[in-house]
């Protein structure tokens, strides 16, 4: 790239933009120069000499204009333009000023015009010549009214003139430059800015971590590609459009970045950085995706610093995103490596007593004739079938076996479940409450599915206070890529310490717990395309008041052919 500081003169927009101002100056002068000889024209005794020196301003007006659309136009030759000009402007300079009566008519001033232009725009000898040659026109006029005695005028005026013009010419040609000097200086910094900024956008656009620029409202300013496949959504750089908490999706972002202020006092460290760990769901996920997991949910780990600077009215703050979905899974298997062999033998010596109860209750129904007694060794037979299949389901987990997905209307096939439940497990008709879902159709492996909804439900019994509709199954669709099954109780939320580690193999709160019904509960999930999540939703209290309500929730995913999840219009 060429230095500003070295390019020509002919190439530089800034002498063209001067030389264009330069060439405006001299029309509005002109015109000035017209209206003063013309209202002469009109008082003077001699009207002949005024009619003579108003032709020749209206003349010098239209030279002015041509060499104002010269250099709109043709620019090229900036030299030889600026000379042309410079030239005819002491011509008509000096014939007006001798015409006029010399230095009694006041007009020396205007020289001042010409040589200015030739002090910025034209080299300090360049400048100084012209300056000498209007000065020798002064002196020669003066010299000529005193040798023949024409006015009472001497030289020493036009030397004060000369003089004057050395001194202004030379320190606005002195200023000029410095002005060019500190324009090159400007240019070659933002130069050097735009190159800093392109390698920081390229850098930034290759991470493999998100980067959102936000403000203290939460307001988005700039984000990178990556940011912007975790997120689901696009970021248009520099012009915030949204803000985190117009969005419900990235409302988890929002709340942790409010969290992450909280703490920073008048006396904390501006660059000092947080992080902390949310699950948010994509806005949108239009584009192809490999793994359908990470078009329902996307676990994040966000990391803030904040950016503190004296000229900025408001502060802004760096979020990095880092997706940790697939460090989360691979440190899971690493805690299951451990225990595969114990867990087959196990699944082994558990599948040999259901079997001998199998046979056993096989045996019984051909000795029992009762309608009740039937009935009881039919639930025998189906939970041990149900059983089995769970433990193959543990076996094939880590194989991530293929499922046998159907297509299921969610009304009927949770009809079933729950009639089943409430046979099970005693459960009052009314204490289990399902919203309308007849047109909700989704492409999941019923068993699977039957496994998920009573291992929620079951979780749901041990906590509802047993009233009716104290627990609640709701369906809705929140986006047409989504669509979400709720299971919900009436008891107490679990709480955020709690679910950040709810979906961990192993992990209970309960003695009689194993800890592997939600971690199984959400690999089923997954295998099936779907997500299952424990989220925070804010609910009206009895009061009328926006408290937040905790539930279960299940997200099947709606494919673009409409086959893994949609409505089913009857």
């Amino acid at each position: 790239m060429t230095d500003v500081a070295q390019q020509p003169r002919e190439t530089r927009e800034t002498f063209w933009r001067t030389l264009q101002t330069f060439c405006a100056t001299r029309v509005v002068i002109t015109v000035v120069l017209l209206a003063y000889f013309g209202i002469n024209a009109i008082r003077a005794t001699r009207a002949g000499e005024a009619f003579a020196d108003w032709q020749s301003c209206a003349a010098y007006l239209l030279v002015a204009i041509g060499f104002g659309v010269l250099s709109t136009y043709v620019q090229r030759r900036l030299m030889l333009q600026l000379l042309t000009q410079l030239v005819f402007d002491i011509a008509a300079i000096s014939f007006l000023y001798i015409a006029s009566g010399g230095a009694r008519s006041g007009l020396a001033i205007l020289y001042l015009f010409p040589l200015s232009g030739a002090a910025v725009l034209a080299p300090l000898v360049l400048a100084l010549f012209f300056v000498s040659i209007v000065t020798l026109i002064l002196l020669g006029e003066s010299l000529y009214q005193l040798l023949y005695s024409l006015a009472d005028t001497t030289p020493s005026q036009a030397g004060l003139y000369g003089a004057a013009f050395f001194a202004a010419i030379f320190v606005i040609n002195r200023l000029a430059a410095k002005v060019i000097k500190q324009e090159d200086l400007v240019a070659q910094r933002g130069r050097d800015l735009q190159l800093q900024e392109a390698i920081n956008r390229l850098v930034i656009a290759d991470m493999g971590d998100g980067i959102l620029v936000v403000g203290d409202d939460t307001e988005v300013f700039a984000g990178n590609p990556a940011a912007e496949h975790m997120l689901g959504m696009s970021i248009a750089y520099g012009q915030p459009r949204y803000k985190l908490t117009d969005l419900p999706a990235l409302g988890p972002i929002a709340d942790a970045f409010f969290a992450w202020q909280q703490p920073r006092g008048a006396g904390s460290d501006a660059t000092s950085a947080g992080s902390s760990y949310v699950r948010i769901k994509p806005v949108d996920r239009s584009g192809p995706s490999r793994d359908r997991r990470r078009e329902l949910a996307a676990h994040l780990k966000l990391r803030f610093a904040s950016v503190e600077s004296l000229g900025l009215s408001n502060d802004r703050t760096v979020i990095f995103l880092q997706d940790v979905s697939e460090i989360e899974n691979q440190a899971q298997q690493l805690k299951l490596a451990s225990m595969g062999r114990l867990t087959a033998s196990i699944a082994h010596e558990v599948r040999n007593p259901l079997s001998a109860i199998s046979h056993a209750a096989s045996l019984l129904s051909e000795d029992l004739v009762q309608p009740t007694e039937k009935r009881l060794l039919n639930i025998i037979s189906d939970n041990v079938v149900r059983l089995n299949r769970m433990i193959e389901d543990i076996l094939k987990l880590s194989r991530k076996a293929h499922t046998h997905a159907e297509p299921l209307r969610l009304a009927s096939f949770l009809a079933e479940v729950l009639i089943e439940l409430r046979e099970t497990h005693n459960v009052a008709p009314d204490m289990i409450a399902m919203s309308s879902m007849d047109y909700y159709q989704v492409r999941f492996d019923p068993l699977h599915l039957r496994e998920v909804v009573l291992n929620l439900v079951s979780n749901a019994l041990r906590y509802a206070s047993g009233l009716p509709g104290s627990i609640r199954l709701m369906g809705t669709s929140p986006t047409a890529e989504r669509l979400e099954l709720h299971v919900q109780d009436d008891g107490p939320a679990i709480t955020p310490e709690v679910r950040a580690h709810l979906f961990e193999p192993f992990y209970t709160t309960s003695s009689k717990g194993t800890g592997l019904g939600l971690y199984v509960a959400r690999e089923l999930c997954l295998n099936n395309g779907a997500m299952l999540d424990y989220e925070y939703r804010m609910e009206l209290s009895g009061d009328g008041r926006d408290e937040p309500s905790g539930r279960f929730v299940i997200t099947f995913a709606v494919a673009r052919d409409g086959s893994l999840a949609g409505r089913h219009d009857q």
